[in-house]
């Protein structure tokens, strides 16, 4: 049943509360978190993508929320249900738990589920937030869930949000932001066998797919931190490792619900 919730296409209804909703939260991202976002025209206008941004913050969902009008589903970490009425609210935005300790079946069903209903999912593929400008030990859910589903993973590069609220930290502090949107990683590798709940992803592919996507977001996150530097006048960092993109206007592991 889950599965097919996830998979339905949202009501009239849920659209026009989701926008109401993105208005206050993108109004709220800007006027506290102002910034760049480089590379936007990378984002895939239509059809299902994995949105995979680094995770470095409690704001990242936050800043993310920009890059389109469209509605994000994003995956969540399962403590956030314990709060209540929180969980029901993000709940009703679309959001969706994961149990990060364990092989979370129902969460790989769901995300599956969403995409085939044609709707950018947001995973962060680090699984928890993280510290310092290396990207290691990716989950593979992402990768997983890419070449079970068919659909590109875009890498997101963020600067800045571990400023505003480091990890441990419990408020945040106003500040300037730094997204850089990368390339598309395209799954192409086809499902080795069987159908539906029994298709299996090779696990060769698995693994190339999210150390490809480990490389894109370490190129992202240098690139959207030598360009942070820059705008606070320290100068462009060697560990750029790639020009970023021109500024637009604008047997898996469980999926990273970040936290």
């Amino acid at each position: 049943m889950a599965e097919r919730e996830a998979a339905r296409r949202p009501s009239r209804a849920a659209l026009v509360f989701y926008g109401a909703c993105r208005v206050v939260a993108v109004g709220l991202s800007r006027a506290l978190f102002p910034g760049r976002v480089v590379g936007l025209e990378q984002l895939p206008k239509r059809g299902p993508y994995i949105l995979a941004p680094v995770h470095r913050s409690n704001i990242d969902w936050l800043v993310v929320a920009r890059l389109t009008r469209r509605r994000f589903r994003y995956i969540v970490k399962a403590e956030v249900w314990r709060a209540g009425p929180v969980g029901r609210f993000i709940e009703l935005l679309g959001a969706f738990p994961v149990h990060r300790e364990a092989a979370d079946r129902e969460s790989l069903q769901r995300c599956l589920a969403v995409l085939a209903g044609g709707e950018p999912l947001v995973l962060f593929p680090e699984g928890t937030r993280r510290e310092g400008v290396e990207v290691t030990d990716l989950r593979e859910g992402a990768a997983y869930l890419a070449l079970r589903a068919g659909v590109p993973i875009v890498p997101v590069g963020l600067a800045g949000t571990d400023r505003a609220m480091p990890r441990g930290a419990k408020r945040f502090h106003p500040t300037h932001v730094m997204i850089v949107v990368g390339a598309p990683l395209n799954a192409t590798a086809p499902v080795a066998a069987g159908e539906g709940r029994t298709a299996r992803v090779p696990r060769s592919a698995n693994s190339a797919l999210t150390e490809e996507l480990r490389v894109a977001l370490e190129r992202v996150l240098a690139n959207a931190l030598a360009l942070d530097r820059l705008r606070r006048g320290s100068g462009v960092a060697s560990t750029a490792v790639a020009a970023p993109p021109r500024e637009s206007s604008g047997g898996a592991e469980p999926p990273g619900g970040g936290g």
